[in-house]
């Protein structure tokens, strides 16, 4: 909790203030019972107009004075809660864009998204409470006790024998509701999680007629999340008829003592009448307490949950050094005995893998689904750290670039296409943020994506829906590939990215590749694709089993002459050969 409140820092005057103004409306309602047993007891007990006017004027000056302040608190107590919700929002989303990818198997989206949604509602709905309500109450409490006691002390020790036991109770309610909305988070994150893996996969959904299925999933999560926050509720439900009971009986006390103080002269009607009125309020406050560990518990939950996300530490960390920060500038890679495994992993995906690529180079990445590839070109941009060995661009270890720096040079294109809500023009600029009309022409032109782009009702200005859901998985590699190029990188990295292209496409987006000075590496499964590169990787289990070009690699490798065999049958290599 003490980390979610130091974002209210910026704000201390903003609070100061709506604290001033709660003080303020708790000193009127404090004091307007006592000026009511002055009004019974010096002016209607004595038949004095003049006292109950005057009195009765205060009253309702003070009053106004309330409301006035009550007003204000409402304004920058919202002005307190918004802003410092923005902040840890804020603080939280760029907390996540620091992590590395071995984070996200700690924190997975769905409960990322209930953090940055749920969990800072929470806090800003207890922030403006707290400086309206919440410090309201018990202060309300601990000075109708004062106030009772100012007014007649004997008749005021009944709150004082009475008051200690409901504070216990309430302090332990806090204590065991907020384990329980904890659990109930967590249950928030699981159905979240389920209706996210739906709406994503909604079109296998469909097609495997899977609807019946992922209901009954996603009835089973909600079930869970509802039978938890029922057993919450009910423990909260308990404070009122305990509260209610208790102040009932005090109040029936007062009357009680009060009656005999009357008739012996130990109490005024004036005091009997306060101090039942403070009784009602300190009812009324203590019936709101029911409210209060709900939001004050659920607030604790999530901060708990906020500060787990602030509080982690990105596994991969930029350089520190203070020596000049190498550049990328002609693109040379180089992998010297690099081995590596997913964190939280045994198993290794790399062992002992080393290749160099010349500037320039176009290397083909060749290999069965598991062999690697995927993982080799990770490490390139520095989106895992290895486990040994080292990856070197021109001749500088990357764990000793910055990696702005790094990726700024680099273009990736992953195997699973991702488009961004907005135009096809905004999704190029995600590339280069200052590329002017003719680089996105030619970017477009070059990923063989221009004709089919002008053709659109509104041409690269063409609104795309999520993740390109309007578009065909040709269209959204080039569109990707495009991205890409417009960088002009002098790095190239294509993870299959040409899968959902026909033979004549793919050879026109390669020949268009030779005009970009960078060094391009493509994982592919097309012979038409890696005839034509200048070095051939043949991977398999983690490691580089055969290199060289094609014509080297169909004479000496068994392996690279079987897959030639499954595309082009027998008679291709006789006909190269």
């Amino acid at each position: 909790m003490k980390r979610v409140l130091s974002f209210l820092g910026p704000y201390r005057f903003a609070v100061f203030i709506a604290l001033s103004l709660t003080l303020i409306e708790l000193a009127v309602e404090l004091v307007q019972p006592f000026l009511m047993s002055r009004i019974i007891d010096d002016g209607i007990m004595q038949e004095d107009l003049s006292v109950v006017m005057t009195w009765g004027g205060v009253m309702v000056g003070l009053s106004l004075l309330a409301f006035a302040a009550g007003i204000t608190n409402s304004f920058y107590a919202a002005h307190v809660s918004q802003n410092t919700g923005f902040d840890i929002r804020s603080r939280l989303f760029d907390k996540v864009q620091s992590f590395a990818f071995s984070n996200f198997s700690q924190f997975p989206t769905s409960s990322l998204m209930t953090r940055m949604t749920n969990d800072v509602n929470q806090i800003q709905n207890t922030i403006f409470m707290s400086l309206r309500i919440m410090l309201r109450a018990p202060l309300l409490v601990v000075g109708s006790v004062i106030m009772a006691l100012l007014v007649n002390a004997q008749l005021a020790l009944i709150l004082v024998l009475t008051i200690p036991v409901l504070v216990v109770f309430l302090l332990w309610l806090v204590r065991k509701a907020g384990s329980l909305f904890k659990a109930v988070q967590a249950r928030v994150d699981r159905v979240n999680n389920v209706v996210q893996e739906n709406l994503t996969a909604i079109r296998l959904i469909k097609s495997f007629i899977r609807r019946h299925h992922e209901s009954k999933r996603f009835t089973g999560a909600s079930d869970e999340l509802r039978k938890k926050t029922v057993k919450a509720l009910r423990l909260i439900e308990t404070t009122m008829p305990v509260i209610l009971l208790v102040m009932n009986g005090s109040i029936m006390a007062v009357l009680w003592f009060g009656s005999i103080g009357v008739n012996t002269g130990g109490a005024s009607v004036g005091e009997v009448v306060a101090i039942v009125n403070y009784v009602t309020r300190m009812t009324g406050a203590l019936s709101i307490f029911s409210m209060i560990i709900i939001i004050f518990s659920r607030a604790r939950a999530s901060s708990e949950r906020i500060a787990d996300v602030l509080e982690t530490e990105a596994d991969l960390k930029d350089t520190d050094s203070n020596e000049p920060a190498a550049k990328v500038e002609k693109g040379a890679i180089e992998f010297d005995n690099v081995s590596f495994r997913y964190p939280g992993s045994s198993q290794q995906v790399l062992n002992n893998l080393s290749f160099r690529a010349e500037p320039g180079e176009r290397i083909a990445v060749l290999g069965a689904t598991g062999s690697g590839k995927t993982s080799m070109f990770q490490l390139i941009p520095r989106l895992y750290d290895l486990d040994g060995g080292a990856v070197r661009i021109d001749g500088h270890d990357i764990r000793k670039m910055k990696l702005n720096h790094l990726r700024r040079e680099i273009g990736y294109v992953p195997q699973e296409v991702m488009l961004f809500t907005g135009t096809i023009e905004e999704n190029l600029l995600w590339g280069k943020e200052d590329a002017g009309i003719d680089e996105i022409t030619k970017a477009l032109k070059d990923a063989q994506i221009h004709d089919a782009v002008t053709e659109l009702p509104n041409g690269s200005k063409t609104v795309i829906g999520q993740r390109g859901v309007n578009l065909s998985g040709g269209q959204k590699q080039r569109i990707s590939i495009a991205r890409a190029l417009i960088r002009q990188p002098k790095i190239l990295l294509l993870d299959d990215s040409t899968s959902a292209l026909d033979v004549k496409t793919e050879k026109k987006l390669l020949e268009a590749l030779k005009e970009y000075s960078c060094t391009t590496l493509m994982i592919t499964q097309k012979m038409s694709t890696t005839m034509n590169a200048d070095q051939i990787l043949l991977m398999e289990d983690g490691t580089i089993t055969a290199k060289g070009t094609h014509d080297e690699l169909l004479s000496t490798s068994p392996l690279y002459r079987k897959i030639y065999e499954s595309q082009f049958g027998k008679e291709g290599i006789a006909d190269v050969r």
